[in-house]
C-alpha cells in the first residue's frame, strides 16, 4: 500500500535507530535512483548509502536510461517530473519486467499521488525529503522485501495418488472444486488430489480468496476482474460469484494494503 508523506519543513525530526544492515547470508540489495537532476540523484544516493551501507546503488538520469540498462533492482527511487519519460511511465514499464520490485516516488509536486496507485508504489515522498522519512521508507522497503520472500517460500503438502508432494503457494493460480477432489491449477500444470475446499482456505490463508463456490483464487495472480469473472496472469478466466463480489474486492484491497503485488 502506498504511503503519502508530506515534509514538516523547518523541524528537526529525530532519526530512528533502526537496523538496516543485512544479515549474514542475505543477498545484497540492489537500488536504482533515477532523477534528471545529477546533483539531487547523487545526494539521495549518498544518503541512502549512509543508512543502508551494504546496498548496491546505481544512478540514472532518465527513465529511458534506466530501462535501457536492462538490470533488475530490488528498490527503485524514481523522480516523477522528468523530461521525456516521466517516473510514472518508467514505473509502468518496470512493472512489466519485475512485478515484485519496490517502487518509491519522490517529486516536488503533490498532484501525482493518485497516479502512484497504478503501479502499487510503496511510498510517495515530496521533496525536500528529510532524513527521518528517507530512513523510515528504507525500513518499510526492507520489510516488504522480506515479507514477499516469505510468501515465495510458503508451501502446502498434498497427496496426489501415491505421491506426497509439496506445492509452492506462489506457483498456484487457483484451486478448483471437483466433487470429492480438488484440482490445483499451477504455473506448471494441473494436479488433482482428494481434499475439501474449506481445508484449503484455512491452509492458504489471506492471500487466497474463495471467489466462487468452485474456486479458490491466488490473489497474487489476479490481473483483472469484473462482477462476473477474474482474469489470471496466465490468461485464464474463472468465475466470480455475484454474492461474493464485494467480499472479494474487500479481501483484495486488504491484500494490497498488506504489501501484496498488484497486476491489475
Amino acid at each position: 500500500m502506498i504511503g503519502y508523506i508530506l515534509q514538516n519543513q523547518g523541524k528537526n525530526r529525530p532519526i530512528y535507530k533502526m537496523n538496516l544492515q543485512r544479515n549474514r547470508g542475505d543477498a545484497m540489495l540492489k537500488i536504482a535512483v533515477c532523477d534528471d537532476e545529477p546533483a539531487y540523484a547523487k545526494q539521495i544516493s549518498d544518503r541512502i548509502k549512509r543508512f543502508m551501507p551494504d546496498c548496491e546503488i546505481e544512478r540514472f538520469l532518465s527513465g529511458e536510461d534506466l530501462l535501457l540498462c536492462g538490470a533488475l533492482f530490488d528498490i527503485y527511487f524514481l523522480d516523477i517530473q522528468m523530461e521525456k519519460m516521466n517516473g510514472i511511465e518508467a514505473a509502468k514499464k518496470l512493472r512489466e519486467r519485475n512485478e515484485e520490485s519496490i517502487i518509491v516516488f519522490f517529486t516536488g509536486a503533490k498532484e501525482y499521488v493518485f497516479d502512484a496507485f497504478d503501479v502499487a508504489a510503496l511510498q510517495y515522498l515530496v521533496k525536500p525529503v528529510d532524513d527521518a522519512k528517507l530512513q523510515e521508507t528504507l525500513v518499510r522497503a526492507k520489510k516488504e522485501i522480506e515479507k514477499r520472500q516469505g510468501r515465495k517460500d510458503r508451501q502446502i503438502f498434498i497427496k496426489a495418488g501415491h505421491k506426497n508432494m509439496a506445492l509452492n503457494l506462489c506457483d498456484i493460480l487457483y484451486f478448483e472444486n471437483q466433487r470429492r477432489k480438488i484440482a490445483a491449477h499451477t504455473l506448471r500444470g494441473e494436479i488433482s488430489f482428494y481434499g475439501v475446499m474449506a481445508d484449503m482456505e484455512r491452509e492458504t490463508g489471506a492471500d487466497f480468496c474463495r471467489c466462487h463456490r468452485g474456486y479458490l483464487v491466488n490473489l497474487f495472480h489476479v490481473t483483472e476482474y469484473d462482477r462476473e469473472t477474474i482474469t489470471l496472469s496466465n490468461g485464464e478466466r474463472i468465475y466470480l460469484s455475484k454474492d461474493r463480489y464485494h467480499d472479494f474486492v474487500k479481501q483484495y484491497m486488504r491484500y494490497l494494503r498488506n504489501g501484496g503485488v498488484s497486476h491489475v
